[in-house]
């Protein structure tokens, strides 16, 4: 499973807050590769501190197995998801941005940080995308992760094959 806080790391950390509440822009790449990586066999976590239409939202287009919102401890919501899901903390990866994601960072099995993250959550980090929140980190972290274990280009061709079948599949 690959959890993953959400400001910042699928977004570029704005927040626009406006009379009908929040709204964010999310990178189709990073959807695409989620929606890839899923032909993998991977599954998906969001876990943030904040609420919001918005991520519920994406967290639907995208068949997100688990969201967890409004969230004040991450490292125990991982816990706890891990728990839920039958896992180990070590068959699950965590991608976050700052210092409330670096306890769930160190709990994971492996972790990941977008190429803004500040320098302290970057060096605790296995593995630091080039891309910056909400281009593309997401993405990457997903292609590294499977294309250690050999599994991207499987991921990439099984996705293929649905897109010849003529299934429409959201980004």
């Amino acid at each position: 499973m690959v959890a993953m806080d959400v400001d910042g790391v699928l977004t570029d950390g704005s927040i626009v807050i406006g009379p009908d509440g929040e709204s964010k822009v999310f990178s189709v790449r990073d959807g695409l590769g989620i929606t890839v990586a899923r032909s993998a066999g991977l599954r998906f976590a969001f876990v943030t501190g904040r609420s919001s239409a918005a991520v519920q939202r994406r967290a639907e287009e995208l068949s997100i197995d688990v969201l967890e919102m409004a969230c004040s401890g991450k490292a125990a919501a991982l816990e706890d998801i891990a728990r839920r899901s039958d896992l180990s903390l070590s068959e699950v990866a965590f991608i976050g941005d700052d210092w409330n994601d670096l306890p769930a960072m160190q709990r994971a099995g492996l972790s990941g940080a977008p190429a803004d993250s500040p320098y302290d959550i970057r060096r605790h980090a296995d593995f630091v995308a080039s891309a910056r929140g909400g281009q593309g980190a997401v993405r990457e972290f997903l292609e590294w992760l499977l294309d250690a274990q050999g599994g991207w280009t499987n991921a990439a061709e099984a996705y293929l094959d649905t897109l010849a079948a003529g299934e429409v599949v959201r980004q």
